[in-house]
């Protein structure tokens, strides 16, 4: 099974290289990332880049996600976790101005519609 599924994905590479011209040039970007990503024996760069992959590996850590009940909804989307621990400390304003801003769109909308209802 595993031989098979190599050999159609070296069948597809095959079929995709055949698909490029004979002639390529200096700005042939697939050429260029195969090129660059050879490791070469004697390379002096070659550590230094396996070392700062590593890094950046370690260094990519997930902060903290929220594993709980739906948060209340907030002007900035943010989920609670690392930046905010979803606790609502408001007074209500938003709440009350997004209310009004609703209200106030749907009376125009159901003005425009009786306005327009006899057309």
């Amino acid at each position: 099974l595993a031989q098979g599924k190599q050999q159609q994905q070296n069948l597809e590479e095959a079929l995709k290289e055949m698909q490029k011209p004979l002639a390529r040039y200096i700005d042939d970007q697939d050429l260029d990332q195969m090129l660059r990503e050879q490791e070469r024996e004697g390379d002096p760069m070659a550590e230094f880049i396996k070392k700062r992959k590593a890094k950046e590996s370690r260094e990519k850590k997930e902060k903290p996600r929220y594993k709980g009940p739906a948060p209340p909804l907030n002007r900035f989307n943010i989920w609670p976790g690392h930046r905010w621990d979803g606790v609502d400390r408001s007074n209500g304003f938003e709440q009350q101005r997004f209310a009004r801003m609703a209200n106030k769109k749907a009376v125009q909308e159901m003005a425009y519609k009786w306005s327009v209802e006899d057309m």
